[in-house]
């Protein structure tokens, strides 16, 4: 399996990787940027080569790289659309020097547009920045549907990635944020699997978000929680543990944990695999 957590790398990606495997995690995910601003940090070459290295050395990863939670592609501003547009093209910059195959981003909120001019302008802006020179999965990550959030159903997920050009488009399923949209995971764990398989196809998940939820099935709410002392409770990621398809997906934690905490979750992970 394929297990880590939100890590900074602010000390470097070399760095992030020894901290990593210190406690128990084979892969990671990380902002690019200041999640809630757009300033980021120079990359050096020595700093890509070391670790590029590293990724050799442990065989370490797929590693995953998280968009900033100030980009819009579907706001009624033209100034956020092109700042986020901008934004994405630096990333997309940034994570081909360093060979990251996973890009992971919510998808936007049409605040108040409605959701056809939303979703529309998702695409039209997804479409204006992706070329074939990119080779990377961009993974549109399920959301609970709180406020004008889109990508929390299915059928969205599924209009955004058919109206694309680009061709390595998956999804990143949230455990919280999925169960909060009115997927009940918990108790009809086979049937949402099924139900996303015939609208959009399994094999489109690339990666998962582990998260336990502070709040009730279709609260439509993002709150995350501990494994297991949530709503969703231990069952639940031991179904998602144990399905097949699954086994070779990267899962990353964003639990509000610090790191000896992810340690334990990732044990505890492992100890779910029958």
């Amino acid at each position: 399996m394929k297990i880590g957590f939100h890590i900074s790398t602010t000390k470097g990606f070399h760095y992030a990787i020894n901290e990593s495997i210190k406690y128990k995690a084979n892969t990671f995910q990380f902002f690019p940027r200041n999640p809630r601003g757009s300033k980021a940090r120079n990359l050096e070459n020595s700093e890509i080569s070391k670790f590029n290295e590293k990724i050799n050395k442990y065989n370490f990863g797929p590693v995953v790289c998280h968009g900033s939670y100030t980009m819009n592609l579907a706001s009624n501003k033209d100034s956020v659309i092109n700042n986020s547009i901008e934004l994405m093209k630096d990333d997309f910059k940034r994570i081909k020097k360093l060979r990251i195959g996973n890009y992971v981003f919510h998808p936007g909120s049409h605040v108040g547009q409605g959701e056809t001019v939303g979703l529309d302008l998702i695409i039209k802006g997804l479409n204006s920045i992706l070329n074939e020179a990119y080779d990377f999965n961009l993974c549109l990550e399920t959301m609970s549907g709180k406020g004008t959030e889109l990508g929390h159903n299915f059928l969205q997920l599924k209009y955004i990635i058919d109206n694309l050009n680009y061709k390595k488009v998956g999804v990143c399923m949230d455990t919280c944020h999925i169960y909060s949209a009115g997927y009940d995971i918990k108790n009809d764990f086979l049937n949402v699997m099924e139900e996303f398989d015939k609208i959009i196809g399994i094999d489109k998940i690339k990666i998962l978000h582990f998260n336990d939820s502070k709040t009730e099935f279709n609260s439509h709410k993002d709150r995350h929680e501990n494994i297991g002392l949530g709503s969703l409770g231990i069952e639940t990621f031991k179904n998602f543990i144990n399905y097949e398809y699954f086994s070779n997906i990267p899962i990353i934690l964003e639990t509000p944990n610090d790191l000896n905490g992810y340690k334990k979750e990732i044990e505890l992970l492992y100890s779910l695999k029958e």
